[in-house]
């Protein structure tokens, strides 16, 4: 392994390799997962895979861009991406552009396809985050160049996200802002104090709404409202204990037919673990603690202060995203509604982490090592993708 390890496109070759494994898993997990629903609400038990693997060809197109576009370039269209992605925010609040579902204003409907511009947002600011910090390294030491401007538009960014209301996206961006800061060297001091007013604010955020107060309860009390507000996570507890060790077997779980509410997307990993079990649980677990290794490891190889703190950022963001999930579904966090990456069926979440894979897959081919391998003797997926060598303006 050490050996392999060495190689100069030893992190590419993983990194890919967990892309792919978990989209394949997503896959048979989303269709194993939603049947039933699909079933009952459009005839077709192939409704919502369908949706899904229409996605997925959407997000291999992104995930090739993201691998294709130099990083420079990407880096510099990141403050246009940015307030793109601002403008969208505010336009989703306003009556007649944005659509309210289930009480929330946060989506974008056109043509009966739906957008949440909360998750592109998530991208654009990590890119301009990491360009910002990185130009200013050297004197993050002064909390005044830490937290101006990145904190004060993280700011306004969270607060648009929160008046649609979504709790748990500004948890993500939350997230992408402490990678951030934390990757590019800021003081600890200044990122205690920031961790602590996050947590403070989530947790005021979640008691100045009844239905997110009622959540917050029912994780503290788990046997106080079995049939009420602590219904969906009691259940999600029931498939996994149901489970086992090695599952019921795949496709012949009973939470999904309709036991379990959203099994095919924020509870998926319930699901998991009642058809795969404890084994198919680790499985999953152990894809995330692969892509934190592999994701680090890229942005320790570079030498772009950019490309190390965007790398880092993104990695922190998805792998965290992915532990507060299996989190509040196995009982250790209250329920936030943050999807498991590249696994809970999706729309706009999927083919924003697509593209984010991309991007890391760009950065691992821009390792010093893999850069001067592949300029000296193409892989042969490059010239499949029609990717130019490591530093080549296209």
């Amino acid at each position: 392994m050490s050996t392999w390890l060495s190689r100069p496109l030893a992190s590419l070759h993983l990194l890919l390799a967990v892309f792919a494994l978990l989209i394949l898993f997503g896959l048979v997990m989303v269709l194993s997962a939603s049947s039933v629903e699909s079933l009952t609400q459009g005839g077709s038990p192939y409704a919502v895979f369908a949706r899904q693997a229409g996605f997925c060809l959407a997000g291999l197109a992104l995930f090739w861009l993201g691998l294709r576009i130099p990083p420079q370039r990407l880096r510099t269209a990141a403050p246009a991406l940015l307030l793109i992605t601002l403008a969208l925010l505010v336009g989703v609040l306003i009556p007649g552009l944005g659509t309210s579902i289930a009480g929330a204003r946060k989506w974008y409907v056109i043509m009966g396809l739906s957008f949440q511009p909360a998750e592109p947002a998530k991208v654009a600011l990590a890119l301009w985050g990491a360009h910002v910090l990185a130009m200013r390294r050297r004197v993050l030491h002064f909390w005044r160049f830490a937290i101006s401007p990145v904190l004060p538009v993280a700011v306004v960014m969270l607060t648009l996200v929160v008046l649609q209301p979504d709790l748990g996206t500004a948890v993500s961006i939350a997230i992408v802002v402490v990678g951030l800061l934390y990757f590019s060297g800021a003081p600890g001091r200044l990122m205690a104090t920031l961790v602590g007013g996050g947590v403070l604010g989530i947790v005021v955020l979640g008691l100045s709404a009844g239905y997110r107060s009622s959540r917050i309860t029912s994780f503290l009390s788990p046997g106080g409202d079995t049939l009420g507000s602590g219904y969906q996570s009691t259940q999600a507890l029931y498939s996994l204990a149901d489970g086992g060790l090695f599952g019921v077997g795949l496709g012949q779980g009973r939470a999904k037919w309709s036991y379990l509410p959203n099994a095919s997307n924020d509870f998926i990993f319930a699901i998991i673990g009642e058809e795969l079990g404890l084994v198919g649980g680790f499985v999953v677990i152990g894809l995330f603690a692969t892509l934190a290794y592999v994701g680090l490891r890229i942005a320790a190889r570079n030498t772009d202060p950019w490309i190390k703190i965007l790398t880092a950022t993104l990695t922190a963001w998805l792998v965290g995203q992915a532990a507060i999930n299996v989190c509040y579904v196995v009982g250790l966090l209250p329920v936030t509604g943050i999807p498991l990456p590249l696994i809970s069926s999706g729309g706009t979440s999927l083919v924003v982490t697509m593209f984010v894979f991309g991007v890391l897959a760009n950065a691992a081919r821009h390792e010093p090592e893999a850069a001067a391998a592949l300029r000296r003797n193409p892989a042969r997926f490059t010239r499949l993708l029609r990717l130019a060598p490591p530093g080549t303006r296209i």
